[in-house]
């Protein structure tokens, strides 16, 4: 079968750790294609060599695959000299069943380059994928986080100090103040004088939770994993404080509110989800594309009529994990998230529902940005909770003006 050439001047890149292998696909007189290869290295020198290659080829299109991180540098160093780079799914463009190299793949993405056969992925602005950097990391800290704070509990009861029973949070203030002291030596008695009244557990309790035998080893890793745990949290504010000083376009700062009025999202996890998706939703054919881009829509996989069950399938595995955050926060509100959730949760379980309703908001978040409006509930009556809201202030500006005798009660 004939392809039918779209480009004049295509290149592919099979881009792997150490090296690139590039093939042009120079179309010559009488519409014959006339194919060059090169191998560079995946140093920046070397990098630039290839971009002033594809410049003196004066390629129209710069093809290559998402091969895990390493495409970055390539994209950026061809991006710079103002080359149109596409990076596309591996899946899509899988060679056809005989030989296997990185000449073959380089040759086979020019070739379906040079007929328009492939579809670009996603690739944010410059700025979102620094940003991107710092959003993963503070990820990747918020999980080490979670870790740490288990790892503290399971040393606790390790030494028989069973406070996880008679507190919700051992990370809280007066649990860290009973921990620094037992730490310190101090008996279970003098350990309690740090509990705070408003813990609703009895003082016998908290007394019996707190007598244990922590050893010198037991007292040792503790003051580590403590020690530890301010490190992480002084260090994820550094990252929120850059992360939201980051996006300072007012395009961005519009975003970050209209994200905010979604039940469920605040503003570090509105900021962390706009350096994934961007700002811009007419990158994306429609809301089930972007759901599609990020995994939360479920397989297509019918025959004969009949719909199979499938996996749900890859994608951008952050944003994934912010919108089930997301989600979880959002079916405790009174929202149609709540609704979406008991409703499927019956059907089809817990975990399904919360992937239900995270890919409901993912759609409704492309369209918010899109339009440029916020988020308004279906269930929600605003004007009346507008009213209950502002009441109480409405009648003590009638009172301070005279309109109502002071002695007036609120309702």
């Amino acid at each position: 079968m004939e392809l039918i050439p779209l480009h004049k001047r295509v290149i592919g890149l099979d881009v792997h750790q150490a090296q690139i292998t590039a093939c042009a696909l120079i179309e010559g007189e009488g519409g014959a294609a006339l194919i060059e290869r090169r191998t560079f290295k995946t140093f920046q020198r070397n990098l630039r060599q290839l971009a002033r290659w594809c410049l003196e080829h004066r390629a129209e299109v710069v093809v290559m695959e998402s091969t895990g991180i390493y495409w970055k540098s390539a994209h950026a160093a061809l991006e710079a000299v103002g080359l149109n780079c596409l990076v596309v799914n591996a899946h899509h463009v899988k060679n056809v069943p005989g030989r296997k190299t990185d000449v073959c793949d380089a040759e086979w993405l020019a070739t379906l380059a040079r007929a328009g056969l492939l579809k670009p992925s996603f690739v944010p602005p410059e700025r979102l994928r620094r940003l991107r950097l710092v959003s993963r990391q503070r990820q990747k800290l918020a999980g080490m986080l979670a870790a740490e704070k288990n790892r503290l509990g399971k040393v606790l009861a390790d030494a028989g100090v069973r406070l996880g029973v008679v507190v919700s949070d051992l990370n809280g203030k007066s649990a860290r103040a009973m921990i620094a002291a037992l730490i310190a030596g101090a008996t279970p008695e003098e350990a309690l004088r740090h509990a705070d009244r408003r813990l609703k557990a009895p003082r016998e309790e908290i007394a019996a939770a707190l007598d244990g035998e922590i050893s010198a080893e037991h007292t040792f890793v503790l003051s580590t994993i403590l020690a530890h745990i301010d490190f992480l949290e002084q260090s994820i504010r550094a990252f929120d404080a850059h992360l939201v000083a980051g996006l300072n376009l007012p395009e961005e700062k519009n975003a970050l509110a209209l994200l905010q009025t979604i039940p469920g999202i605040d503003r570090i996890g509105a900021a962390m989800l706009l350096v994934e998706i961007g700002t811009n939703m007419a990158l994306f054919a429609g809301s089930d594309h972007l759901a599609s881009w990020a995994g939360m829509c479920p397989g297509n996989n019918k025959s004969a009529g009949k719909r199979k069950r499938e996996r749900q399938r890859k994608g951008n595995s952050y944003v994934r994990r912010l919108l089930c955050e997301f989600a979880q926060a959002a079916r405790k509100t009174q929202s149609l998230f709540q609704a979406k959730h008991r409703a499927v949760a019956i059907r089809r379980g817990f975990k399904r529902a919360i992937m239900a309703c995270a890919h409901k908001m993912l759609r409704i978040i492309w369209a918010m940005l899109l339009r440029k409006q916020p988020y308004r509930d279906a269930t929600v009556d605003y004007e009346a909770l507008s009213v209950r809201r502002n009441a109480p202030r409405w009648i003590r500006a009638l009172k301070r003006f005279g309109y109502l005798p002071a002695s007036a009660a609120t309702r």
